[in-house]
């Protein structure tokens, strides 16, 4: 699980851990450097939020989990990101987050090599929110073409980007916007053969839950999922560990 050093959504990343950890899958993180990475605080406290706190901070169970994580030795003492080989893992899971600072995880080349070594090796890869758009920017060399250029896929969605924004705004500026002037959606559609594999899900307003699953929504297309924000997460972790168990299945 490649995190930046500040800035990552804490719902999409301590969630996943807790799910794939209770399962036994070890969960390895990297940083660009090798240091411990830090969720945005703001996420966590929900603090600048004003009226709309309780509705954009990350959820009580998500701050516990993070708080579990805390003292997770994988998490505590991160790999680099040029130290992660495709070879030694089993998937690949990309999370998001849009505090700009996520951007040296968004745009490290390093990490986008990675993804297209996943792909060509058919292994799981999972993306959620701004995590896609990893993916979106990782080229397969052999077309020059995206690797999800043939792939159904979904993301943040540009209503759910810009409704964030247009709330906060007036006092928080554009710190919903990652890239001013674009949205993931846009981005991410930029990078299908079709736009009409963009796949939007029904509308994103109750988040999911283990006891609420419905609520969730995921895009599965061969060795890849996605999913649009937190309020997926725990479908799209669940997802992943049937993937990885049918992967070693077929392997067995």
């Amino acid at each position: 699980m490649p995190l930046p050093s500040y800035g990552f959504d804490p719902t999409e990343v301590a969630i996943p851990w807790k799910i794939l950890s209770e399962r036994d899958i070890a969960v390895v993180f990297a940083t660009p450097g090798g240091m411990q990475g830090a969720a945005d605080k703001l996420m966590l406290t929900g603090d600048s939020l004003g009226v709309w706190k309780s509705l954009l901070k990350a959820r009580s169970d998500a701050v516990a989990a993070y708080g579990e994580m805390l003292n997770d030795a994988s998490f505590c003492n991160p790999q680099s990101y040029s130290s992660v080989q495709e070879v030694d893992f089993d998937a690949l899971y990309l999370p998001g987050g849009h505090d700009k600072a996520v951007k040296e995880y968004l745009e490290s080349e390093v990490v986008q090599t990675l993804i297209s070594d996943f792909f060509a090796a058919e292994k799981p890869v999972a993306a959620i929110c701004h995590g896609v758009l990893a993916v979106a920017r990782s080229v397969d060399p052999n077309t020059g073409k995206p690797v999800i250029y043939n792939f159904k896929t979904t993301a943040l969605l540009r209503s759910q980007e810009m409704t964030a924004y247009h709330l906060t705004r007036l006092w928080m500026g554009d710190y919903y916007l990652t890239y001013p002037g674009t949205t993931v959606e846009d981005e991410v559609k930029a990078a299908l053969a079709d736009q009409q594999n963009f796949i939007i899900g029904p509308s994103p307003v109750l988040r999911d839950s283990m006891s609420h699953l419905q609520r969730g929504f995921v895009v599965t297309d061969r060795n890849y999922l996605s999913a649009r924000w937190p309020g997926d997460v725990y479908s799209l972790s669940l997802e992943l560990v049937k993937k990885m168990a049918s992967g070693a299945t077929a392997a067995d």
